[in-house]
């Protein structure tokens, strides 16, 4: 059996850690190792556990509603580094996109249904990126909103038709099925278009791809 996604819930609610516990403890591939109320107490039980992805709220004191950010590029910065997930209840497009920046993989509300909570587990785990559509759509239209296109970076039209689709948040598999391709030849796309726009991370080909006016 492959090996269970292990997971660390970041939170100074412990309400909500433990709400988030007894979901995801549900899933027989999905391990959550340990909680964590502050950054101290996150980097620490990182450092000793391992996790595969942090859970992680943006607001993790009374006086902050963003000191999660700067957690989450201490964490992305480390060797071996967790896939972080934020699960907030901001939807702001400066907050999606500095957490983007911080190297966050997804950013999803924490008024989502379980079911998709644990397939944006399951997608940051696979490497890939998890928007919801509310940010998604935010972080497309902070970008492209009232700006010039870009000369581009020679994507092809089909290139071009999954970095759009990557906007929207879709899996490998997703993007197959709305272009008719395999989810291998999707991965491919995906792959060039973001040596085309010499980034590493998915949600960083969106961010670079909207800076150029190509969504």
């Amino acid at each position: 059996m492959a090996e269970p996604i292990r997971l660390v819930v970041v939170d100074d609610h412990a309400i909500v850690r433990q709400g988030l516990r007894s979901i995801l403890e549900r899933e027989s591939d999905i391990q959550v190792v340990g909680e964590a109320a502050t950054a101290a107490q996150a980097l620490d039980l990182v450092a000793l556990e391992r996790p595969h992805i942090v859970l992680l709220d943006l607001k993790l004191s009374a006086g902050s509603d963003t000191a999660g950010l700067a957690l989450c590029g201490e964490l992305t910065r480390q060797p071996a580094a967790p896939g972080v997930l934020v699960v907030t209840t901001f939807l702001d497009e400066q907050l999606v996109l500095s957490a983007i920046q911080a190297g966050a993989r997804g950013y999803v509300l924490k008024d989502v249904d379980a079911v998709a909570l644990v397939a944006a587990i399951r997608a940051v785990r696979g490497g890939e990126s998890a928007f919801d559509s509310h940010s998604a759509a935010m972080v497309v239209r902070s970008l492209a909103g009232g700006t010039a296109p870009s000369p581009g970076p020679g994507l092809t039209s089909r290139e071009q038709a999954v970095l759009t689709l990557l906007a929207r948040g879709l899996s490998n598999a997703a993007i197959g099925r709305e272009l008719y391709i395999s989810a291998t030849t999707a991965k491919f796309h995906v792959g060039n278009l973001m040596r085309k726009l010499s980034v590493s991370r998915r949600a960083e080909a969106v961010y670079a791809g909207s800076k150029l006016g190509l969504i």
